[in-house]
């Protein structure tokens, strides 16, 4: 068996866990000579990336073309070997490689008839608890309270809120309306349920005002603060790990393996954030776990866009001690709902390890695929 073609699928659809933002992925498939089909993606954000990590992904597909699909680590070196002059520290070639690795998982699974989490040694956990992860929308803080109740009303263990992102909440700018935000929340889940807060591009806070806010917040049991100072600040992270009780989360901007050990070897911070469909793929996503554990670091998947990523997330999650817990979108999506004919879901807040469909697991709907579909 050969790998016979690479078709890359710019994508662009509307996120209602976003206030309806577009948002764009590239998705690849990839068929071999007998017609086994792999799925892949890269999370490429704005449309100025899409195009040019199809273009990418078509520009890397003579090296891929005629190989074995099982042999996913040389694939990956080779793909990682021809980026050198211009993906060393990562950027759009790590996002083609990406998108194709993970569809090359996906086909080795098919071709062996195994899930991609047998192929990667098999579950570490039981289960996992079921987290909502969305954006804080509203200017009412009672209507966000509301709306959070609602997010776990199906028995989700907790909810991450992103600060600072489109719409009317305005979070993360006043410290005041900030701990009034995280004293409401805490009163309307109950003391039982996990928070965790992503300050994401737009929250700009220095060191004293990050130990001033997140201080605050740990009276309300915050448990992670994620990048509240930015991609990368060291000595800030230190210091403010220093000071305040909350898991400090960053590492999410990271594209390779040295990235992320440079991370890791700061000792700053808990949670590492690390998304398949940016991070080299399922290849790299699982060399960074197995540093995660070498450090006794949490690893977290940063599953935020379709469900192809979310399936490959799924399954190095469930791979690795290092996972603790996964992300669910609480608002329906088509990427996540419609592109798939067999959605993930979790059990009264639980997720289980995948069983059933070998590879990812999931299968495509290319009628939504052509729909959202780009030139």
């Amino acid at each position: 068996m050969k790998i016979a073609s690479i078709d890359p699928i710019p994508v662009a659809y509307p996120e209602p866990n976003d206030f309806n933002a577009t948002r764009y992925l590239c998705l690849v498939k990839i068929t071999t000579d007998d017609g086994v089909v792999g799925w892949g993606e890269s999370i490429t954000q704005f449309p100025e990336a899409n195009a040019p990590v199809a273009a990418l992904i078509d520009g890397l597909a003579e090296y891929v073309i005629g190989q074995d699909p099982v042999h996913t680590e040389k694939i990956w070196r080779d793909l990682k070997s021809r980026t050198w002059w211009y993906g060393y520290r990562g950027g759009l070639a790590s996002y083609a490689i990406s998108a194709i690795d993970i569809a090359l998982w996906d086909i080795k699974g098919k071709v062996l008839g195994r899930s991609v989490l047998d192929l990667l040694g098999g579950p570490v956990h039981e289960r996992l608890p079921a987290i909502a992860s969305s954006h804080a929308h509203y200017e009412s803080i009672p209507r966000m309270a509301e709306e959070a109740v609602e997010w776990l009303s199906t028995g989700m263990q907790g909810m991450k809120v992103g600060f600072g992102k489109r719409g009317d909440a305005h979070l993360g700018y006043e410290h005041n309306r900030d701990v009034e935000y995280m004293r409401s929340m805490r009163e309307a889940i109950g003391s039982d349920k996990k928070i965790m807060i992503d300050c994401g591009i737009n929250v700009k806070w220095d060191v004293a005002t990050a130990v001033k806010r997140v201080r605050a917040f740990d009276e309300y049991n915050l448990e992670w603060i994620e990048e509240p100072l930015g991609a990368w600040d060291p000595e800030g992270y230190a210091t403010l790990r220093s000071k305040t009780e909350s898991l400090i989360a960053y590492g999410e901007r990271e594209w390779n393996l040295s990235g992320f050990e440079n991370v890791l070897a700061t000792g700053s911070c808990d949670v590492l954030g690390v998304d398949p469909g940016r991070a080299e793929g399922i290849t790299g996503f699982k060399k960074v776990t197995d540093r995660c554990e070498f450090y006794g670091r949490q690893a977290n998947a940063h599953a935020w866009s379709s469900a192809i990523v979310s399936a490959a997330s799924v399954a190095i999650s469930f791979s690795t001690t290092s996972s603790k817990l996964f992300e669910f979108k609480p608002l329906r999506n088509p990427m996540q709902h419609e592109l798939v004919s067999n959605p993930l879901t979790h059990t009264d807040g639980w997720l289980y390890p995948p069983t059933g469909l070998p590879g990812l697991g999931i299968e495509i709907n290319e009628d939504i695929v052509d729909r959202y579909r780009v030139n």
